[in-house]
């Protein structure tokens, strides 16, 4: 059954074989077995027709860094943020990821489930249609296994594609508080197996940073990672230059996300191997900072940047991409198409998904947005509600007037 999209006032998407956003006006779109058969003027009627009455359309959002697996919100610690406390004094208090920590492993995995789809149907309803989602609030093999089973069962109830990220290396548990290295032990001897054999991970993920993962730990964990099938990625120089973009240059990773402080030499070498960065202006923004990633300077050298979400219970807890481009013009210096590039296509190559999502092309899955604003300026510019009209994943209408 084919399915028709009609009357499109402006179709705004990646066009690979010119390597840039196009906008186009007067095209139809067919639709067939959930993939893009046709785009051109005038084209036959369908067995199903969407009329667009002359709204933009474009690709589906893809969120390459997200949190979704989590218990409970930590709302509290923004009023303790409010007050002036730092992120070290809320985490001396009890707060920071190991509040979340606590809260996965005693939350039993119905319960789990039941928040994070709704996670993702919000992620759907403001036009995201695939994001990364990582595990990371479990730091004990049962609970990373139990974030992942979780993510893997959402991903059948709902209809968002999710690529699936083990993060054991996301902090310290207290019982290794004072035994690091036993941590580190265990994510490569045990964790790591346990994950692949799963098979539901597609991706490792490190938070390599000082006081965290340093930088020889996190080696040892994205390398053990590659020899069991899980490609690399990591949170690299969030707080201060630690060598992680340099890191990401040397084991091959597909991204390197945060880089507020990365380097000159963590650029180049970025740039050399083809790390993708994926930037983050929504934390620095939730969490009141001044510092924002170094957007043109890495586009400058070469660097493809995506920018995401980084939704989670502490640190952001935005799901709209609209107010990430929005950010990421305002405070990254990017333009209105470079922040969409960054939220579409450059998103879907990190996740080595560019052939399959994040624009909108003959082959491609039918991943469709359509606005109630007429051109992508109007995308950013309405960042205080949800301006989509109706979201088609894979050819089905799964969201109507935002809802």
């Amino acid at each position: 059954m084919a399915l028709k999209i009609t009357d499109i006032g402006e179709l705004t998407t990646f066009n690979s074989d010119k390597n840039r956003i196009i906008r186009m006006t007067g095209m139809d779109m067919i639709i067939e077995e959930g993939r893009i058969s046709e785009i051109d003027e005038g084209l036959p009627d369908a067995d199903e027709k969407v009329d667009a009455s002359g709204r933009l359309v474009t690709p589906g959002f893809v969120d390459a860094h997200t949190h979704p697996v989590f218990a409970k919100a930590r709302a509290d610690e923004f009023g303790m943020r409010i007050s002036g406390k730092s992120y070290q004094e809320i985490a001396d208090q009890g707060g920071g990821i190991r509040a979340s920590v606590k809260a996965v492993r005693e939350m039993p995995e119905k319960q789990l489930l039941e928040l994070t789809k709704n996670h993702l149907e919000d992620f759907l309803s403001l036009g995201t249609t695939t994001v990364e989602a990582k595990s990371g609030y479990g730091l004990s093999t049962e609970s990373e296994l139990k974030s992942l089973m979780v993510l893997s069962k959402a991903a059948d109830s709902v209809a968002i594609n999710v690529v699936p990220t083990f993060l054991g290396a996301h902090d310290f548990p207290h019982e290794f508080a004072d035994n690091r290295r036993g941590y580190v032990d265990l994510i490569c001897d045990e964790m790591i197996p346990a994950v692949t054999k799963q098979g539901i991970a597609q991706f490792c993920d490190v938070f390599c940073e000082n006081g965290w993962f340093d930088v020889e730990s996190s080696r040892r964990i994205l390398e053990t990672g590659k020899e069991h099938g899980l490609k690399p990625r990591l949170h690299a120089d969030e707080f201060v230059a630690s060598g992680a973009a340099e890191l990401a240059a040397e084991v091959g990773a597909f991204s390197a996300d945060h880089l507020m402080h990365v380097s000159d030499e963590g650029i180049r070498k970025m740039a050399e191997a083809g790390v993708v960065a994926i930037l983050l202006p929504g934390t620095t923004f939730f969490l009141g900072k001044q510092t924002y990633a170094p957007a043109r300077k890495l586009m400058d050298a070469g660097v493809e940047v995506a920018v995401a979400t980084d939704f989670n219970p502490g640190s952001c807890s935005i799901q709209s991409m609209p107010f990430i481009m929005n950010l990421a013009c305002l405070y990254l210096g990017m333009s209105i198409e470079e922040s969409f590039m960054g939220t579409t296509h450059v998103a879907a190559k990190s996740l080595g998904w560019e052939n399959r999502v994040g624009s909108l092309e003959v082959g491609m899955e039918a991943d469709v947005v359509i606005w109630d604003v007429d051109r992508l300026e109007g995308i950013p510019y309405h960042v205080g509600g949800n301006k989509v009209h109706k979201v088609i994943k894979s050819g089905r209408g799964v969201v109507y007037g935002g809802k």
